[in-house]
């Protein structure tokens, strides 16, 4: 899967501005504030329909327009232009011209893995950061997990609602709650086994990728959920058992929306015996687990874009990242200095240089 062509119309500081990319390597350079993050955040934003930088979509507009249009050519089997247009009252997403009404029909259909600064972070995140990012990923993979969270997460807040009109009256009847809770069981255990599956291909990939990178094995991620092994008989007693909790809160106490994913290395927390560098080892080797698995599972080699990682990674760690990858995978590096790219990552790449409002572009044999 490559994007071949990405055009941005009053999208953050680009006004009107179409790159041509190159299908295997391309280095976008440039000092910090001249937009170059901005290029991959469009990149990823056609894909998800969603900021890895901020949650208000309203920012990606260019303060002085009233809309921003992203629009793609991406190839997969045969070429399709992809297009989303984010406006004050929402957003819309096309196909070859052809509105989708429902954004969970839109996601998967292209597959891109960011590896940021905050990614490196990953293992001594909170859990709010480890689900948002298997959300993500699982979300690219299949369609229908989006839709499964989304009624969760609606259920979630009629549940909450009710809770708090029962802590201020207590008139008002639990058999709704009950009603509340089965659909909220219901759904989650359908995510539960999604995730579950995902996290077991995750760590059919993980220790081995670890320990070509370090020599050591023993890494695995493991899910946390109150859910895991257990029917729905068994989780309506645990609600029940929760029930007061729950309405002295306010909130629901148990659930998938509290999940977690967390790194073990030799059955011990990975924070607690990796040494940062081993951890940023770790997060590269969990990294190439998800292009595995989009390898294997979807038949697809993602988009790949490493943003601003030279400031946080030597290029020993970038060239082993790039050494894993497969030749056919669509790369975007993103850098302030040529100086921090080796020479065989330069080898075949297309170079973007943006700089005083221009953009340079030079192709490296």
């Amino acid at each position: 899967m490559q994007i071949l062509k990405l055009k941005l119309i009053n999208y953050r500081n680009f006004i009107s501005e179409e790159f041509n990319f190159s299908k295997y390597k391309n280095i976008i350079i440039g000092n910090n504030g001249m937009g170059k993050t901005n290029i991959v955040e469009a990149i990823y934003y056609l894909a998800i329909t969603k900021s890895f930088r901020t949650f208000d979509d309203n920012v990606l507009v260019n303060i002085d327009k009233e809309f921003s249009t992203i629009k793609g050519d991406i190839y997969h089997n045969s070429k399709k232009e992809y297009k989303i247009v984010i406006e004050k009252n929402g957003k819309k997403v096309f196909i070859d011209s052809k509105q989708i009404n429902k954004i969970s029909d839109y996601i998967s259909k292209i597959n891109v893995i960011m590896f940021n600064q905050e990614d490196l972070k990953l293992i001594k995140a909170n859990p709010s950061m480890h689900r948002k990012l298997i959300n993500m990923e699982i979300s690219q993979l299949d369609n229908e997990y989006l839709k499964l969270l989304s009624d969760y997460n609606k259920v979630l807040k009629q549940r909450n609602t009710y809770l708090k009109s029962m802590l201020t009256n207590s008139m008002i009847p639990k058999e709704y709650l009950d009603i509340l809770t089965g659909k909220l069981i219901e759904l989650g255990l359908k995510i539960n086994v999604l995730r579950k599956n995902y996290i077991d291909e995750i760590n059919k990939y993980l220790n081995d990728n670890f320990k070509k990178i370090t020599k050591k094995e023993g890494l695995y991620l493991k899910y946390i959920s109150e859910y895991n092994d257990l029917t729905k008989e068994d989780l309506i007693k645990k609600y029940n058992q929760m029930y007061k909790k729950d309405l002295n809160y306010g909130k629901t106490n148990i659930g998938i929306h509290l999940d977690d994913f967390i790194f073990y290395y030799k059955n011990k927390m990975a924070k607690d015996y990796l040494s940062e560098g081993e951890q940023k080892n770790a997060v590269i080797s969990f990294k190439l687990a998800e292009i595995n698995i989009f390898y294997y599972q979807a038949k697809t080699m993602p988009i790949l874009i490493l943003d601003d990682l030279f400031s946080e990674l030597d290029n020993q760690k970038i060239n082993k990242i790039i050494k894993f990858l497969k030749k056919s995978i669509q790369l975007f590096i993103t850098t302030t200095d040529l100086d921090n790219i080796d020479e065989k990552i330069l080898k075949n790449c297309r170079v973007f240089k943006l700089k005083d409002k221009k953009i340079e572009v030079k192709d490296y044999e």
